[in-house]
Protein backbone atom coordinates (compact mmCIF):
# COMPACT_ATOMS: atom_id res chain seq x y z
CA UNK A 1 0.00 0.00 0.00
CA UNK A 2 1.08 3.52 -1.09
CA UNK A 3 0.93 6.61 1.64
CA UNK A 4 0.12 9.89 -0.34
CA UNK A 5 -0.33 11.73 2.90
CA UNK A 6 1.88 12.63 6.37
CA UNK A 7 -1.08 11.93 8.29
CA UNK A 8 0.14 7.99 8.31
CA UNK A 9 1.13 8.26 11.91
CA UNK A 10 -1.83 10.25 13.23
CA UNK A 11 -4.44 8.09 11.81
CA UNK A 12 -2.54 4.70 13.07
CA UNK A 13 -2.01 6.44 16.13
CA UNK A 14 -5.83 7.16 16.55
CA UNK A 15 -6.74 3.96 15.52
CA UNK A 16 -4.53 2.20 17.63
CA UNK A 17 -5.68 4.30 20.59
CA UNK A 18 -9.30 3.75 19.50
CA UNK A 19 -8.90 -0.30 19.67
CA UNK A 20 -7.09 0.00 23.05
CA UNK A 21 -10.14 2.07 24.79
CA UNK A 22 -12.08 -1.16 23.27
CA UNK A 23 -10.63 -3.51 25.13
CA UNK A 24 -8.81 -5.07 22.56
CA UNK A 25 -5.43 -5.57 23.84
CA UNK A 26 -6.13 -9.14 24.82
CA UNK A 27 -6.90 -9.94 21.49
CA UNK A 28 -3.51 -8.35 20.56
CA UNK A 29 -2.01 -10.50 22.74
CA UNK A 30 -3.29 -13.74 22.38
CA UNK A 31 -2.49 -13.16 18.82
CA UNK A 32 0.74 -12.43 19.49
CA UNK A 33 1.46 -15.60 21.57
CA UNK A 34 3.95 -17.44 19.59
CA UNK A 35 3.14 -20.39 21.36
CA UNK A 36 1.69 -22.62 19.31
CA UNK A 37 1.91 -25.96 20.68
CA UNK A 38 4.21 -28.80 22.22
CA UNK A 39 7.66 -28.51 21.86
CA UNK A 40 9.11 -30.17 18.80
CA UNK A 41 12.57 -30.68 16.89
CA UNK A 42 12.88 -29.92 13.50
CA UNK A 43 15.49 -31.64 11.30
CA UNK A 44 16.58 -30.60 7.58
CA UNK A 45 18.07 -33.04 5.44
CA UNK A 46 20.10 -31.83 2.23
CA UNK A 47 20.15 -34.26 -0.14
CA UNK A 48 22.39 -33.63 -3.56
CA UNK A 49 22.31 -35.80 -6.56
CA UNK A 50 25.38 -35.47 -8.11
CA UNK A 51 27.73 -38.26 -8.62
CA UNK A 52 31.34 -38.92 -8.93
CA UNK A 53 33.00 -39.84 -11.90
CA UNK A 54 30.68 -39.56 -14.99
CA UNK A 55 27.25 -41.62 -13.60
CA UNK A 56 23.92 -39.36 -13.92
CA UNK A 57 22.88 -37.39 -10.96
CA UNK A 58 20.18 -39.27 -8.76
CA UNK A 59 16.45 -39.48 -10.21
CA UNK A 60 13.62 -38.78 -9.03
CA UNK A 61 12.72 -42.15 -9.00
CA UNK A 62 15.77 -43.37 -7.12
CA UNK A 63 15.42 -40.08 -4.56
CA UNK A 64 11.55 -41.59 -4.27
CA UNK A 65 12.35 -45.59 -3.66
CA UNK A 66 15.12 -44.35 -1.29
CA UNK A 67 12.78 -41.70 0.86
CA UNK A 68 10.21 -44.76 0.96
CA UNK A 69 12.50 -47.55 2.26
CA UNK A 70 14.89 -45.74 4.34
CA UNK A 71 12.78 -42.63 5.65
CA UNK A 72 9.67 -43.30 5.77
CA UNK A 73 9.79 -46.51 7.96
CA UNK A 74 11.44 -44.30 10.30
CA UNK A 75 9.24 -41.43 10.38
CA UNK A 76 5.72 -42.78 9.36
CA UNK A 77 4.04 -40.28 10.92
CA UNK A 78 5.04 -37.79 8.06
CA UNK A 79 7.35 -35.47 6.44
CA UNK A 80 7.77 -32.72 3.90
CA UNK A 81 9.81 -33.14 0.52
CA UNK A 82 11.00 -30.08 -1.36
CA UNK A 83 12.93 -30.36 -4.79
CA UNK A 84 15.03 -27.93 -5.04
CA UNK A 85 18.21 -26.60 -6.95
CA UNK A 86 21.82 -26.64 -4.49
CA UNK A 87 25.10 -25.79 -5.03
CA UNK A 88 28.74 -26.76 -3.41
CA UNK A 89 32.24 -26.42 -3.59
CA UNK A 90 34.29 -28.86 -4.72
CA UNK A 91 37.76 -30.26 -3.23
CA UNK A 92 38.73 -29.16 -6.59
CA UNK A 93 37.68 -25.48 -5.60
CA UNK A 94 34.52 -25.86 -8.53
CA UNK A 95 31.18 -24.82 -7.68
CA UNK A 96 28.84 -27.46 -8.52
CA UNK A 97 25.39 -26.81 -9.04
CA UNK A 98 23.05 -29.95 -8.76
CA UNK A 99 19.37 -31.15 -8.25
CA UNK A 100 18.49 -31.41 -4.61
CA UNK A 101 15.84 -32.71 -2.10
CA UNK A 102 15.00 -31.24 1.23
CA UNK A 103 13.87 -33.63 3.76
CA UNK A 104 11.70 -31.31 6.54
CA UNK A 105 11.21 -33.90 10.09
CA UNK A 106 9.08 -33.06 12.66
CA UNK A 107 9.08 -34.63 15.94
CA UNK A 108 8.37 -34.60 19.56
CA UNK A 109 11.67 -32.86 21.65
CA UNK A 110 11.89 -36.14 23.71
CA UNK A 111 12.63 -38.25 21.05
CA UNK A 112 15.47 -36.09 19.83
CA UNK A 113 18.11 -38.70 20.54
CA UNK A 114 16.44 -41.98 19.60
CA UNK A 115 15.25 -39.99 16.26
CA UNK A 116 18.31 -38.95 15.94
CA UNK A 117 20.21 -42.22 15.49
CA UNK A 118 17.69 -42.88 12.44
CA UNK A 119 18.53 -39.64 10.85
CA UNK A 120 22.16 -40.74 10.88
CA UNK A 121 21.49 -44.02 9.56
CA UNK A 122 19.49 -42.32 6.85
CA UNK A 123 22.66 -39.99 6.16
CA UNK A 124 24.82 -42.73 6.12
CA UNK A 125 23.14 -45.09 4.09
CA UNK A 126 22.71 -42.35 0.91
CA UNK A 127 26.53 -41.27 1.45
CA UNK A 128 26.97 -44.94 0.67
CA UNK A 129 24.43 -46.11 -1.71
CA UNK A 130 24.91 -42.78 -3.99
CA UNK A 131 28.61 -42.12 -3.44
CA UNK A 132 27.82 -38.68 -2.03
CA UNK A 133 30.40 -36.50 0.22
CA UNK A 134 27.67 -35.18 2.53
CA UNK A 135 23.87 -35.18 3.37
CA UNK A 136 23.52 -31.78 5.05
CA UNK A 137 21.77 -31.57 8.09
CA UNK A 138 20.07 -28.97 10.72
CA UNK A 139 18.07 -28.94 13.81
CA UNK A 140 16.10 -26.38 15.21
CA UNK A 141 13.90 -26.62 18.49
CA UNK A 142 10.43 -25.24 17.25
CA UNK A 143 7.03 -25.61 18.79
CA UNK A 144 4.14 -27.84 16.51
CA UNK A 145 0.39 -28.53 16.98
CA UNK A 146 -1.28 -31.17 15.16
Amino acid sequence: MHWTSDTRGKVGGGVLLALLGAGIPALVGAALDTHVGEPYQETRLYFGSERPGGQGPVGEGEFTRFLDREITPAFPEGLTVHHGRGQWRGQDGRIVHETSYEVVLLYPEKEAQERGAHIEHIRRTYEHRFRQDSVGRSDDKVSAGF
